[in-house]
């Protein structure tokens, strides 16, 4: 109902009351929008009538001052509260009820509009109603704002949060005079912004805030709810810097940034900022502002740098120099001086345009940019006594962001650029990025990728950024102030510490750390860092990585440790931490570094305080051997009350004081003049004194024998020195050792006889058994070493103890088992199966004594009875205690590791025990000692009691089942077919499921792989067990697909397979044919091999390379010597078949066969990739495996016969036609010289080449010619050479016209090549006669040489001419002479440019294998010219040199944007924001989607977006001018659309008052801005009063704007650009099309046409 309705009305009708009471509704149902509408105009007007109308103090007015008047307007004020209490309260509590969330909901769009509606009848009745129905209704919504998100107030469900803010948006106005009512409305709504959504936060603000900022009467009240909200928002940043806070802080300051940092005229001197006021001078607001910078939303950095820009260009108009307080550092981090203005101007335009560009993700737009970043660094850097003009965190603020890309590579060009910045040397700059350092850096470096090789980087050399991170944290500690360096050093370590690592960074940083200059500054606290730290390698499963990362840690706490600080028991400590088998370990360099250390800083330790020492004495301390002998002493003093059936002692200890004592031995070794013979053993005469008395003392404490047993078991097992020792050097540490353990091994010998045959009864002692036989097991092992002359007792010893074994294991079970008796037999087992282990691997070398002994273990396993085979798989019963006898009790026999009472721990025993009989059984049945009189277990028996033992046993105890199936396998694979292939096929399906498992999956693989494999199963025929050969050639076959996604697997198949087929081991020559001859069967395998290479993914690829630096260090590297290498690399296989090839004999049939087989496969492959579709690029998976084909050939060419390379030759032609790279184009050319060099009379085979269909060759001839310009390698071989000579010159003059330039040029240089052999041609001369004679000839060939030599003053001609004649190929290379594994298979690849992953050095063929040199090619070349050459090709072009950076500030950014300054504009005057009559006289308001492009300033878009808006029907465009349309550019994209299109004019800086108008209007307000919200456009519903707000070309919608927004969209993209903004008309053009075809009018329209039959497509 229109205002003209409602005048009349009331005009026409006495009582106006009457009029109101007839309008109001009741709500049992939605009332008509139009009827509240009506209703509230009503209102208005009645209450604007004198009669009801109120004077300025709330009064009825003068003239109406009587009674009625007075009766009237209560009666009015009653319909009104009325109207609030029963109408407007129940519908906005049924709103709530309907819709949760009402801006989230895109189906909402009329519930949306009646709540305007309810809201502003609301507001029209409070404005009417007196002061206490206002404070009545903000009663009822305030509470509902302070509770807590989900939770809902009892006893009031009527009110949502949505609901409750706008009621409270309407109140607002008339209770704003109340200061106390304000502060209650503010600490509200800071409730709701700190605890609920984000969306209703944006409307918080808003709606609340805005509104009470602009409802304040004055300017101090204005101040005061200021003041609140940011002492709020200070408070809440201070006590939590989260990200949400940040975006939140950042989303309020934004909103209200109008208010906190107005835009203004230039102040007059005397009116300077203050400091109470101003945010400037907040350092907390720097903070926030910082904090936002460098957020992962980018919504939020982009309010931080609004806020930013107002501040400087605020402080730019203002010209006062100031500072912000001081920061809890001490220094200011904004300030502005007025005669540097145009310096911090350009300052924060590089700034600003940094991090704007920063959110780009393509490289090549951000690298020019970066140069920037040296302009920021000059400025933070100040040059005189004064402070910097800029903060340096400025600059880590850029870094920061930079670490937090998307794009890896733009983390990499970050954190490159920092390690690069050379004034970190600067003491005051070097502290204050300190934190910086070890924060945010330090997070970053953990990203492995980082990591990767440079381009111009070879495999094995150090990645780019470790050399940079060494060299960086040099200059940057040396950089610190001396008083600092030890709390940075410690924070950094620290850090370290307390995350997790992956191999790679780890190891980089602890390098780099350990070239560190000497600095003592850490005491034991830094120690304790470095030790966690250590911990952190752990957890890395490349073992060679974490070995090396150990030693440069170890390398680290020597040179940065201050020994006064630290005591030997400290020390000594730490270094138990480090694994001998991995780092710290005799026979390393690091090893040695140690002893040197502890030689040097002796004296100087801290002295340890004893009882009565009451202040420790730096210096005073006594030496080292001193210090281990009094530990030594104190290990072994044990008191005789210890309870004798107590646990074993942690071993830790042991082997802790065993490194010590092995350390300070080398010590004495390294001391000058003071190497005392029979130190050592003085050293040990505690704990010899003991082992002496363990077979005869019995009273001696079982916590001491445990003790004295352990010490000697470490030191025999850390006496070994690793690596390679020269056979004339002594190690006379080791030699001690030995010595002294073999004086007591007699004694240790009884007591362990004793302890073994039946004292071990308790739980406790499972641990101790274990103990023992690790003793007995490293005795066994001192004996091989030094003979077994001197192992006299074992011939007593042996037979004893299997003799008890046999006796507790045969006695019959109890019904119910006790603890004795479980844990005797458990130990019996465990025993045999060490005995057994022992006659395995010494057979030979036993006492006769002994092995007949071992050879009764068969009784117990080689009889049985009916089906079931005695002592296999027999279970441990778990015996009938109480828990409280089984606590504290189990441990593992061989781990180590505690379990608890129950019913796990006991299995993991009864495993034990399950393993130890195959162990027993696996040493029985390969035994070549007779069994004796018992009968022997059918196979097939055996065999199916492996098949459930598989299947009972945890992982780690696999290998003995395996390795029985090993043997019997091949005894029934004939006769039970099906049986062997399920045993396979199960231990198959067992190994796959751990490959999740690293420790138990490698042991695992290669026992099956030994089982799968074996011999005797490979011999075997498809005629004889076709499944059982059909199984093992499938799982061949995945073993190879494992191995794609695994590296290491199909090493462990090819390793095992050669060495079966031809082995190392000398003796085996007479069953070289028979082992061989299952190679036949299997050649797949061998070709597999050659060409073996998969495309792994680049973090393993990454890891690959690292442990080809580490491994290239040497002995630098302690890793190196201590860790053995696990033949895991990937390039392995081709290096082992390679050696099996070249170890192959051509003149014995069977490897002459296998040879042709494998040439004639390796021939096939290649044909398949050349007549294959798949794209063929260079270093592509095709073209490598194309490249490995011809890399084998050449090996096998020389040992193949010659009637079989003839045979060849045209299959090799035939490769030569094809496209081919060029690394697979050298070496066909080589193998055609080769082959030709060896049969010459294969010479017109050659000639027939040329003759063929030219188009068949096309530039494939140059392949040819290539080979004809080393024919001087050919023809000495030829019998008629000048005939040969003749037909050469006549074949390539034929060429040296041909239309393709590269055919011309091959042709020129063969043809100068030919026509130079002297030799050849004097004897073609001699052969001509008559008119054949060569003058003719050479006048054509001068002719043509001459034309080829006039080509160097043709431009890119000559060039071209000057590189293929220096090219490798036919310049230094020699195909005879540099024929040699180095050249095929390194410098070959090189130089034709393959990619590096694929040259294999030389030295792996010596490092990896046994590489044989008699037989096969030369591992090396003999001359050194060709590896000098460097890559390159006669095809490539000369790169254009770069273009020089250009004077202009913007000429290199390639960026969507210009300097930042314009983006602020200042504000006109207010303008009309409607124009009704444009509107009105087009007459085109086809849709309600209006469109706002205020924030568009490019002519060209703005045309666009008209033409466009009026094509689709928009209600109308908004500009911030009128005046673009007499612009020429809008006119041409335009096309006139602007006459027939409504257009209003708003001003940018007006846009928020306009866009808040426009919410009350029901219009919902959607913005075309990438957000972490945002909603795709294409699956977006538009309501039907849409908004839609198209941001800048350059900034998108401004911060401040963008919590207005209802919803935000985005378009998809497929690409990796942030947006459509080099043509933000586009982006405008799609929401437009888009938004029209999800509006109700566009739905019906549908609808409608399909009603009458309009099939036509929507052609939009």
């Amino acid at each position: 109902m229109s205002s003209v309705l409602i005048n009349a009305l009331l005009s026409n009708c006495p009582d106006p009351h009457a009029v109101l009471t007839s309008f109001c509704f009741t709500t049992d149902t939605w009332p008509e929008a139009d009827r509240l509408e009506a209703l509230t105009m009503l209102i208005d007007r009645i209450g604007k009538l004198p009669e009801y109308a109120k004077d300025s103090n709330g009064d009825v007015g003068l003239a109406c001052a009587g009674t009625a008047a007075v009766v009237k307007r209560e009666r009015f004020l009653s319909t009104l509260q009325d109207v609030i209490s029963h109408q407007c309260l129940p519908l906005l509590s049924k709103i709530s009820g309907e819709n949760e969330s009402l801006f989230s909901n895109q189906a909402a769009g009329h519930t949306k509009e009646m709540l305007n509606i309810l809201c502003g009848l609301l507001g029209t009745c409070v404005g009417l109603c007196d002061r206490e129905v206002s404070d009545r209704l903000a009663s009822i919504v305030l509470p509902v704002l302070d509770l807590p998100e989900g939770e809902i107030m009892e006893g009031n469900k009527l009110l949502s949060v949505d609901v409750s803010i706008e009621i409270l948006a309407v109140v607002l106005p008339v209770i704003s005079s109340d200061k106390q009512l304000t502060q209650r409305i503010l600490s509200s709504a800071f409730t709701c912004i700190k605890t609920r959504s984000d969306m209703l936060v944006s409307k918080t603000v808003v709606r609340i805030l805005l509104t009470v900022l602009n409802s304040c009467s004055d300017a101090e009240q204005r101040a005061d709810a200021l003041g609140r909200i940011w002492s709020d928002l200070r408070s809440w940043h201070a006590s939590d810097r989260t990200s949400v806070v940040t975006a939140r802080a950042l989303l309020c300051l934004t909103a209200l940034s109008d208010y906190l940092l107005p835009r203004g005229e230039a102040p007059s001197p005397a009116s300077l900022p203050s400091p109470g006021s101003d945010l400037r001078f907040s350092s907390q607001f720097w903070k926030i502002i910082q904090d936002g910078l460098t957020h992962r939303d980018g919504l939020a950095r982009k309010r931080a740098l609004y806020l930013l820009k107002r501040c400087v260009a605020l402080s730019e108009d203002e010209r006062v120099e100031f500072c912000s307080d001081p920061a809890p550092e001490g220094e200011s981090v904004f300030r502005w001086a007025p005669d540097r203005s145009q310096l911090l101007r350009e300052f924060w335009e590089d700034f600003a345009l940094i991090l704007e560009t920063l959110d780009e993700n393509q490289i090549h737009v951000v690298r020019p940019v970066l140069r920037r970043i040296n302009t920021l660094i000059e400025a933070t850097v100040s040059n005189s006594q004064d402070s910097a003009l800029l903060h340096p965190s400025w600059l880590q603020c850029v870094y920061q962001r930079m670490f937090h890309s998307e794009n890896k590579t733009v983390m990499r060009e970050g954190v490159r650029h920092l390690l690069d910045m050379q004034v970190i040397r600067c003491p005051a700059f070097a502290l204050a990025f300190s934190q910086f350092i070890v924060g945010p850096l330090l997070d970053v470096l953990a990203e492995s990728s980082l990591f990767h090789r440079s381009p111009g980087q070879g495999i094995g050399e150090q990645p780019e950024l470790g050399t940079k991170l060494q060299a960086f944290m040099v200059t940057f500690f040396s950089g610190l102030p001396q008083d600092s360096r030890g709390g940075v050093l410690l924070q950094l370590v620290q850090r370290m510490g307390s995350r997790h690592w992956c191999a790679v960074p780890i190891l980089f940083l602890s390098q780099a750390l350990s070239h560190l200059p000497p600095c003592p500054v850490l005491g034991l606290q830094g120690l304790h860092a470095f030790r966690e730290v250590l911990r952190c390698t752990m957890i890395t499963h490349q073992v060679l990585l974490r070995g090396a990362a150990q030693c440069y840690l170890l390398q680290s706490a020597l040179c940065l440790t201050d020994v006064t600080a630290l005591t030997l028991a400290d020390v000594f400590g730490f270094l138990g931490h480090f694994r001998a088998e991995e780092s710290l370990c005799r026979g390393t360099t690091l090893w040695d570094q140690v002893c040197d250390w502890l030689l040097d800083c002796e004296g100087s330790f801290k002295h340890t305080i004893k009882d009565g020492d009451s202040h420790p004495q730096p210096g005073s301390d006594a030496s080292v051997r001193d210090f281990v002998h009094s530990h030594l002493e104190a290990f072994l003093r044990v008191p005789a009350s210890v309870d004798a059936r107590g646990s074993v002692p942690e071993p830790g200890e042991a082997e802790l004081l065993g490194r010590a004592i092995l350390l300070s031995a080398d010590m004495e070794r390294l001391r000058p003049g003071q190497n005392q013979p029979g130190g050592l053993e003085e050293l040990l005469r505690p704990l010899l004194d003991t082992l002496n008395r363990l077979s005869t003392n019995v009273y001696l404490p079982l916590s001491k024998t445990d003790r004295s047993l352990q010490l000697m078991l470490q030191l025999l097992r850390l006496r070994r020195r690793a690596g390679s020792q020269s056979a004339d050097a002594v190690d006379g540490v080791s030699v001690a050792v030995e010595s002294s353990v073999l004086a007591v091994a007699e004694p240790v010998q009884e007591f362990l006889l004793r302890r073994l045959s039946g004292e071990l009864c308790e739980l406790c002692d499972v641990d101790r058994a274990a103990l023992y036989l690790s003793v007995l097991r490293e005795l066994l092992q001192l004996y091989a070493a030094v003979g077994w002359h001197r192992s006299s007792g074992l011939g007593s010893f042996v037979p004893a103890l299997t003799r008890s074994c046999l006796r507790t294991l045969q006695e019959p079970d109890e019904q119910n088992p006790s603890v004795c008796r479980q844990v005797r037999r458990l130990v019996s087992m465990a025993s045999l199966a060490q005995l057994c282990e022992l006659g395995e691997k010494h057979q030979e070398d036993l006492h006769p004594a002994a092995l007949q002994a071992l050879s009764s273990v068969a009784a117990l396993f080689l009889t049985f009875s009916s089906s079931s085979p005695a002592h296999l798989n027999q279970t441990l019963h778990k015996p009938a205690v109480s828990t409280t006898q089984l606590e504290g009790s189990v441990k593992s026999i061989y781990s180590g590791g505690p379990e608890g009472p129950d019913l796990r721990g006991w299995g993991r025993l009864a495993a034990q025990f399950l393993r130890d009989q195959w162990t027993c059984l696996r040493s029985v049945v390969g035994s070549s000692v007779a069994p004796g009189p018992w009968q022997a277990h059918p196979a097939p028996v055996a065999l199916g009691a492996a098949m459930e033992a598989l299947a009972m046993l945890p992982s780690d105890l696999l290998l003995p089942v395996l390795h029985c199936m090993t043997l019997l396998l091949p005894q029934v694979v004939l006769s039970e077919e099906a049986l062997a292939m399920e045993a396979v096929t199960l231990a198959w399906k067992v190994v796959q499921g751990l490959s999740s498992n690293p420790r138990d999956f490698w042991p695992a693989l290669e026992g099956f792989v030994r089982l799968a494999f074996d011999r005797s199963l490979m011999e075997i025929t498809d005629t004889q067990a076709p499944r059982i050969c059909a199984t093992v050639r499938q799982i061949a076959c995945e073993l190879m697909e494992l191995s794609e996604v695994k590296a290491g697997v199909f090493s462990v198949l090819i390793r095992h397979c050669c060495l079966t087929w031809l082995p190392y081991r000398p003796g085996t020559e007479g069953q070289a044919d028979a082992r061989f001859s299952s190679a036949l069967k299997h050649v797949n395998i061998l070709a597999e091999a050659c060409v073996y290479g998969p495309a792994f993914r680049k973090d393993h690829r990454l890891i690959q390379e690292v442990q080809t630096y580490v491994e290239q260090l040497g002995e630098e590297s302690a890793a190196n010597t201590a860790v053995t290498s696990d033949s895991r690399d990937e390039q392995f296989p081709r290096i082992c078949v390679m050696a099996f090839l070249s170890r192959l004999d051509a003149s014995c049939p069977p490897h002459e066969r296998l040879m042709e087989e494998l040439v004639l496969l390796l021939l096939r492959k290649d044909q398949e990739i050349s007549k294959s579709k798949v794209r063929y690029y260079s270093n592509s998976l095709q073209h490598r495996v194309k490249n490995r084909v011809w890399q084998t050939l050449l090996v096998l060419l020389p040992k193949l016969r010659e009637e079989f390379v003839g045979t060849l030759l045209g299959r090799v032609y035939e490769a030569g036609y094809c496209s081919n790279q060029a690394s697979v184009k050298y070496l066909i050319e080589w193998m055609m010289v080769l082959i030709l060099r060896r049969n010459p009379a294969q010479m017109d085979s050659l000639w027939a080449c040329f003759n063929m269909d030219r188009e068949k060759t096309k530039t494939s001839v140059c392949t040819f010619l290539s080979v004809l310009v080393h024919l001087n390698i050919i023809l000495p071989g030829v019998q008629d050479q000048g005939k040969q000579w003749r037909k050469a010159v006549d074949v390539i003059l034929q060429w040296c016209f041909s239309h393709n330039f590269s055919v011309r040029l091959y042709a020129l240089l063969a043809l100068k090549r030919v026509w130079g052999l002297e030799g050849a041609r004097a004897l073609a001369e001699g052969r001509a006669e008559g008119p054949d004679t060569l003058g003719g000839l050479s006048a054509v060939v001068r002719v043509c040489l001459q034309q080829a030599e006039a080509m160097q003053s043709t431009g890119n001609a000559m060039k071209n001419w000057s590189r293929i004649q220096e090219h490798f190929f036919f310049g230094v290379f020699h195909p005879l002479e540099d024929y040699s594994m180095e050249t095929i298979f390194h410098t070959f690849p090189s130089l034709s440019e393959l990619v590096d992953d694929e040259w294999i050095p030389p030295w792996k063929f010596e490092r990896l294998v046994e590489f044989t040199h008699s037989s096969g090619p030369p591992l090396r070349n003999a001359g050194r010219d060709l590896s000098q050459v460097h890559p390159g090709d006669w095809i490539q072009q000369d790169k254009g040199e770069g273009e020089g950076e250009g004077e202009e500030r913007w000429v290199e950014v390639q960026k969507k944007m210009t300097p930042w300054r314009l983006g602020i504009r200042e504000q006109e005057p207010e303008l009309e924001l409607v124009p009704q009559q444009r509107a009105a006289r087009l007459g085109k308001l086809h849709s309600a989607l209006l469109v706002v492009a205020s924030l568009i300033d490019k002519p060209t878009n703005l045309g666009g977006l008209c033409r466009t808006c009026e094509i689709f029907g928009a209600s109308a465009l908004v500009l911030d001018s009128l005046h673009r349309v007499n612009d020429k550019h809008f006119q041409a994209l335009s096309v006139s659309a602007e006459l027939w299109l409504p257009l209003l004019e708003v001003k940018s800086g007006e846009l928020a008052d306009f866009l808040q108008v426009k919410k009350r209007e029901g219009y919902c307000i959607v913005g075309v801005e990438q957000t972490a919200n945002s909603h795709d456009l294409k699956h977006y519903r538009f309501p039907e009063k849409s908004l839609l707000l198209l941001g800048n070309e350059r900034e998108g919608i401004p911060a401040n704007l963008l919590q207005l927004l209802d919803v935000c969209v985005e378009i998809p993209q497929q690409g990796i650009t942030r947006s459509l903004n080099v043509h933000r008309e586009r982006n405008g053009s799609t929401g437009i099309v888009h938004a029209p075809r999800h509006t109700p009018l566009y739905r019906e329209r549908c609808e409608t046409q399909v009603a009458q039959g309009d099939d036509k497509e929507d052609k939009i």
